[in-house]
């Protein structure tokens, strides 16, 4: 609003003059414009109601970006630590993911089966939990790798699957899970032929071509006496993220249960995690 002063008086706006001057601000006219019908060009994305929600994104061209950065091969504990971090913000940014789960450049992300968060528009989920990823990544880069300066940032590509079953959500899981332990058996071998035993990429591709698990850990037995079970949890089985219970003490010294996040590197295939933990599905069975 503008004052005048003229010839030693105030003279105030009339009212047309006020809402003349908030009309030039106002965008309620823009969404009555003629223009508004682009809008139906806009497709609904809205995801399949009462379906197990994954968002699972998938680091983009991780293999130059490991080699840019000298990531440690087969694994590298701050590049996969790094990963987690990354994975606890957007936990912590969703609650109605129920569970993450995260292996290599990858994380897989549960939401519960009655989420309504983005009015469950895939479009919304991907993008926003990928970005939130990817910023978070460089942000919390300096924390992992104090001496190694991000050359340049990372992408993470994302997608939207829905799984109708417990069943569904459980075999969806174990896959990544198996092909975690796929992945790690072939590289931990792949590596130590190289490293250890003097191989070329090329001759170590070679030797393992048609090899089954049995092989690759005799391989590793007999002629470097690693035994691949000693290997750490978070190589072999990836990294599960939940929310459970736990106890706190206050200050005047009773005691409050708190949801608290928690990183596991276990067996999540059979039935004994699940039995543990019976808060992540059964309260959705009867929807």
């Amino acid at each position: 609003m503008i004052f005048k002063f003229a010839a030693g008086r105030l003279y105030l706006p009339t009212t047309n003059q006020v809402f003349s001057k908030a009309n030039f601000f106002s965008t309620s006219k823009m969404a009555k414009s003629k223009f508004d019908y682009v809008r139906n060009f806009e497709l609904d994305d809205k995801l399949l109601q009462n379906s197990w929600i994954v968002i699972r994104i998938d680091g983009k061209g991780f293999h130059k970006f490991s080699d840019a950065h000298e990531f440690t091969k087969p694994n590298d504990v701050n590049a996969l630590n790094l990963m987690n971090k990354c994975a606890r913000a957007v936990l912590d940014d969703f609650n109605e993911i129920i569970l993450a789960y995260g292996q290599s450049d990858e994380y897989s992300f549960v939401f519960r089966r009655d989420t309504q968060v983005y009015g469950r528009r895939s479009s919304k989920l991907i993008t926003n939990i990928s970005s939130l990823f990817a910023s978070r990544y460089v942000f919390h880069w300096p924390e992992f790798f104090p001496d190694k300066k991000l050359k340049y940032p990372p992408c993470f590509d994302g997608r939207a699957v829905l799984y109708p079953s417990e069943r569904n959500i459980r075999d969806y899981l174990s896959w990544r899970q198996a092909d975690c332990h796929i992945n790690n058996l072939y590289n931990t071998v792949f590596w130590t032929l190289i490293q250890k035993g003097g191989m070329t990429p090329k001759a170590a591709q070679e030797r393992l071509s048609g090899t089954l698990s049995g092989e690759k850990n005799e391989i590793l037995f007999s002629e470097f006496d690693m035994n691949y079970n000693n290997e750490p949890n978070q190589f072999k089985k990836g990294t599960t993220i939940i929310k459970r219970k736990e106890e706190f003490k206050l200050p005047d010294g009773s005691t409050k249960m708190k949801n608290q996040m928690v990183d596991l590197d276990c067996d999540i295939i059979g039935d004994s995690f699940w039995t543990q933990y019976p808060h992540l599905l059964e309260p959705y069975r009867d929807l």
